[in-house]
């Protein structure tokens, strides 16, 4: 062998002992590397299931709310319609009866059984026609004027207050209804 054929052979080796340590080098650094980022992620993932199990927890908590709240305002909407319903029947009830009065007070007049009458006011021109009431038991002082009037005017006005009478209780049933409704 030649002396250049000696240091050939000696710069190969050298060559390929430089290329196993690199690669070895380069083999171990990226096991290393690997570890590192598998422990990263392993820490990362931890944090990330953690992070989820936080959020699910947020989610349960806020829906459970929301569940709660809806209750909450179907019971006051329940404990509403009851109230209007009671005030309904009352309505109903306070309309029924004014219309049973009124209808009595009709009957009555149509039977003869009533009559109305108004006051006149004595003291007005032209009313020197109309009679005075007896005197009542005790006392000397005669009674107010008053004038009889017919039936079928005495009907109509009884229809008119029983259209009256209706009008205040609906009146009073709608402010009743805003009252609650708006409380």
């Amino acid at each position: 062998m030649t002396a250049w054929g000696g240091r050939l052979i000696a710069l190969a080796t050298l060559a390929l002992a430089c290329a196993i340590g690199a690669r070895a080098a380069w083999m171990w650094q990226a096991n290393a590397y690997g570890k590192t980022l598998a422990e990263q992620a392993g820490d990362y993932g931890g944090q990330l299931a953690e992070k989820d199990r936080a959020h699910g927890r947020e989610r349960e908590e806020a829906a459970a709310a929301a569940l709660k709240q809806l209750a909450e305002q179907r019971e006051a909407r329940r404990a509403l319609e009851a109230r209007l319903k009671d005030q309904t029947k009352t309505h109903w009830k306070e309309m029924n009866d004014a219309q049973q009065a009124q209808a009595r007070l009709r009957d009555r007049l149509a039977t003869a059984d009533l009559r109305l009458s108004v006051l006149i006011d004595a003291t007005s021109q032209g009313s020197d026609g109309g009679m005075r009431e007896t005197a009542g038991p005790g006392g000397v002082v005669h009674g107010a004027v008053r004038a009889q009037l017919d039936r079928a005017h005495a009907q109509r006005i009884v229809a008119i207050t029983d259209e009256g009478d209706r009008g205040l209780i609906a009146l009073q049933a709608c402010q009743a209804y805003v009252r609650e409704v708006t409380k």
